[in-house]
């Protein structure tokens, strides 16, 4: 039932014009990259694309970048906006990431975003309904990223858990501004003794980073 009713709201959500507001030119500082800076600073204006602010996408991308991860799962690709930033990390870091997306359109659009980066080698883009794909996964991964339905994260976390190296990081987008959709994954991760975790606000949607600690 929550899964339709996720259904249905992405549908209006879907069909309305969304204004996104102008990225601070700031953020794009020390990103020279003459493929990939123009998607960045672009792709996230797309309606109905529920993409990360630029301010999220760097975070992300610094985080990947300085804790030196090599291995990452994204569920929920969208047009591949944060995947760009994840990615462009990882091949800094002499690694690779893979992203699962279950909607076609998004899937194909995101792979279309990749070949224009030239990130087709770092990122291996998978079509399929994450629940179904994640258990085909061996891993094992450093980093995750969790940003497709909230109400699923708590599921999705149990899935890639096995996978998740000691030390390795579990990110979560919307934590602040839908958190009422994720109530059981927020309480896990800020209750597990097997997590440490911190909330960022570096936008009003929230990054939820839990460090798996065994």
């Amino acid at each position: 039932m929550m899964r339709v009713l996720w259904f249905l709201f992405f549908l209006v959500f879907n069909s309305r014009p969304i204004l996104a507001a102008k990225a601070d030119p700031a953020v794009f500082t020390g990103i020279d990259d003459p493929l990939v800076l123009p998607l960045l600073r672009t792709l996230y204006e797309k309606p109905g694309r529920w993409n990360v602010s630029p301010e999220d996408g760097r975070f992300l991308y610094n985080l990947v970048l300085q804790k030196g991860y090599k291995n990452g799962l994204e569920i929920g690709t969208s047009n591949g906006y944060s995947t760009l930033w994840l990615a462009l990390a990882f091949r800094r870091n002499g690694g690779r990431l893979i992203t699962i997306e279950v909607d076609r359109e998004r899937a194909t659009e995101a792979r279309e975003n990749f070949r224009a980066a030239h990130l087709n080698d770092i990122i291996d883009s998978r079509l399929n309904d994450a629940y179904k794909e994640i258990p085909k996964l061996t891993g094992p991964f450093d980093f995750v990223f969790l940003d497709a339905w909230k109400a699923d994260n708590k599921r999705f976390l149990e899935l890639v858990w096995p996978k998740v190296l000691k030390g390795g990081a579990i990110a979560s987008h919307n934590v602040i501004d839908l958190r009422s959709e994720m109530d059981d994954f927020l309480w896990h991760i800020k209750t597990s003794k097997e997590l440490e975790t911190k909330i960022y606000e570096t936008s009003s949607a929230g990054i939820s980073v839990s460090v798996k600690l065994k």
